[in-house]
């Protein structure tokens, strides 16, 4: 194995920069501050330099999985230190869990996202299109997979997808059974060699007992599903990526309990193209879609043409990722005002010495 069977291509070389000197690697999990990196053959625990770490300016500026680095070894291999992120292709990321406004990496480097509902309690359409809004609004291939096929008779599964289909336009859309080795294998079939695929979903829908079974081992953990509501438990706690045979490259991520997201608005506008195709003939260009009269968008409410439920997650979205983006851009601004502070502090201290 190379380091171009980990996805690395002459796009990435191209922008490399200037490294002389240092090796590259892919980043294949992260652990707070340290890192496994793979250069194609060899596997090593890595740290980042102390001028990564104390020079970051956001969460950006760390690696994630699926990133390519520049690395250095030392001590005959036992210590390797990354020194810096080669440019992403891609950068999958939201919002952070909890109240603090920040960006969270989801994985870096994606082709394709894969995100998995199950066709239980866990299937929600509205949530569907707030994931495919996420991908789409970092130009990454959304596959939609609906798991546990086999809790539905196919009339009901084929309703489902149809149903999506009505709401969702353009997406590859399959459902399976991880209890039917067929099944995943027309899965496998899809995934092609040194493209990178990124499993998106809720806890307990299958992620990982997928990944053991395209792998063909049960090399991550997974737990019954429980009796009472036949959820599978929450077990991948880290992200992580792993190579199948046939080439195709996987990234395992934690289920998401909450997925909200900021600055989101390109892929709000391709994930719901048909409002957006219907605000062309708006009466005005900063319509909101809301109140104004001569909103083509209200009207093709009013007669039926639009869905409603689409058009209240539409603005749902639009209102959520608004106020996230002002509360970032407030924030970015506060933490820069405080820094600027503490340096003129420490200056005039320097000088007083």
């Amino acid at each position: 194995m190379n380091l171009i069977n980990l996805g690395y291509s002459s796009e990435y070389e191209e922008n490399s920069g200037n490294n002389t000197g240092f090796n590259k690697a892919r980043v294949i999990t992260v652990n707070k501050e340290s890192y496994i990196i793979n250069d194609g053959s060899t596997e090593y625990f890595a740290k980042l330099t102390g001028n990564m770490l104390y020079t970051s300016d956001s969460p950006e500026d760390f690696p994630t999985v699926g990133d390519f680095v520049v690395f250095q070894k030392f001590d005959d291999d036992s210590l390797t230190i990354i020194h810096d992120i080669l440019p992403r292709k891609s950068l999958l990321k939201r919002k952070s869990a909890g109240k603090k406004i920040d960006y969270q990496l989801i994985a870096a480097n994606i082709d394709y996202a894969i995100i998995i509902q199950a066709l239980d309690d866990d299937f929600n359409i509205n949530r569907l299109e707030r994931y495919l809004t996420m991908v789409r609004e970092f130009r990454i291939e959304p596959i939609i997979l609906f798991s546990k096929a086999d809790l539905m008779i196919e009339n009901e599964r084929y309703n489902i997808t149809e149903k999506i289909k009505e709401r969702i336009k353009g997406a590859k859309i399959i459902s399976f059974s991880n209890l039917e080795i067929k099944e995943v294998n027309s899965i496998k079939s899809l995934l092609k060699a040194k493209n990178t695929y990124c499993l998106i979903g809720s806890s307990g829908v299958g992620k990982t007992t997928l990944i053991n079974n395209l792998l063909g081992q049960n090399e991550y953990k997974t737990r019954e599903v429980r009796e009472g509501d036949r959820k599978g438990k929450h077990t991948t706690t880290n992200r992580h990526l792993v190579i199948l045979d046939n080439g195709a490259i996987i990234v395992d991520t934690p289920g998401m309990r909450e997925l909200a997201n900021i600055s989101i608005s390109d892929g709000i506008d391709q994930t719901f193209d048909e409002i957006l195709g219907l605000s062309k003939a708006c009466k005005f260009s900063d319509c909101s879609h809301v109140i104004e009269k001569g909103c083509a968008v209200l009207e093709a409410l009013k007669n039926g043409s639009l869905d409603q439920r689409q058009y209240d997650n539409y603005i749902k979205l639009r209102k959520e990722t608004d106020y996230y983006e002002r509360s970032y851009l407030e924030s970015r601004k506060r933490d820069k005002e405080f820094g600027k502070m503490v340096k003129s502090i420490m200056k005039s201290k320097n000088k007083r010495k």
